[in-house]
C-alpha cells in the first residue's frame, strides 16, 4: 500500500511532550485514538476524546501497569496485513479493529540507571509492552504506521496534511528502520547495566 489512509490510532507515551497537539490534529482529521493509563488521563484533561485499551481487550490493565496492551485484540489489529484478504476477514470474524498508527515510547531505562535505582526498582523501568507495540508496527510498516519518538511528531503531521489523511510507503519505512534501530540501543542497554 503506498498510501495508508490513518483512521485509528493507538497513543501510549512515556514522553509526553507535544501529545496533546498530536492527539488534537489526530482528532481534526477523524482519528479514532485508543490510549492507555498516564496518556489516556492527559488526553482526557485537555479534552481528547479517547477510548481505554481496556475497552478494546475487555480486560484491565494488570500486575500494576506490567499488561496492559498485550492482547490479541490490539495486536492482530497492529499486525494485520491490509492487502492479505484473509487476514481481512479473520479481523471481521473475530470483531477487531485494525490500527493505522502507533505513537509509543519507551520507559526512560538510562534515567533508571543514572538514578542509581537498586537493580529491583530499575528492572520495573524495563518496557515490555512498548517495544513489543513497535517491533509489531515497524514490522507491519506496508499496512501501518509506527512513530516512536516525539522529533517525529512535526514530520508526521505535516505528511498527513500533504498527502490528504495518509501517510507514504517512504515515511512508514524511515520511521520503522529508526524503530528497529532505537529497540536495539535500548536493549543493549539493559543487557550492559544486567551484565
Amino acid at each position: 500500500m503506498q498510501f495508508l489512509p490513518i483512521k485509528r490510532a493507538l497513543l501510549s507515551v512515556t514522553d509526553k511532550s507535544g501529545l496533546v497537539d498530536l492527539a488534537q490534529f489526530l482528532i481534526q482529521n477523524q482519528v479514532e485514538i485508543v490510549s492507555t493509563g498516564g496518556t489516556k488521563r492527559l488526553l482526557e484533561k485537555n479534552g481528547v476524546p479517547v477510548i481505554s485499551v481496556s475497552e478494546v481487550t475487555g480486560f484491565p490493565e494488570i500486575l500494576g501497569g506490567r499488561v496492559k496492551t498485550l492482547h490479541p485484540h490490539i495486536h492482530a489489529g497492529i499486525l494485520a496485513d491490509k492487502d492479505n484478504p484473509e487476514h481481512l476477514k479473520t479481523l471481521e470474524q473475530l470483531n477487531i479493529k485494525p490500527f493505522d498508527l502507533i505513537c509509543v515510547n519507551l520507559y526512560n531505562f538510562a534515567q533508571a540507571v543514572e538514578n542509581s535505582l537498586d537493580l529491583k526498582s530499575a528492572i520495573e523501568q524495563i518496557d515490555i509492552g512498548g517495544p513489543t507495540l513497535l517491533r509489531a508496527g515497524a514490522k507491519n510498516f506496508h499496512s501501518l504506521c509506527v512513530l516512536p519518538a516525539t522529533k517525529f511528531y512535526p514530520e508526521f503531521m505535516a505528511e498527513l496534511e500533504k498527502n490528504n489523511g495518509q501517510i507514504s510507503l517512504d515515511f512508514r519505512q524511515k520511521m520503522a528502520a529508526f524503530t528497529f534501530a532505537m529497540i536495539s540501543d535500548y536493549d543493549e542497554m539493559i543487557a550492559n547495566y544486567l551484565r
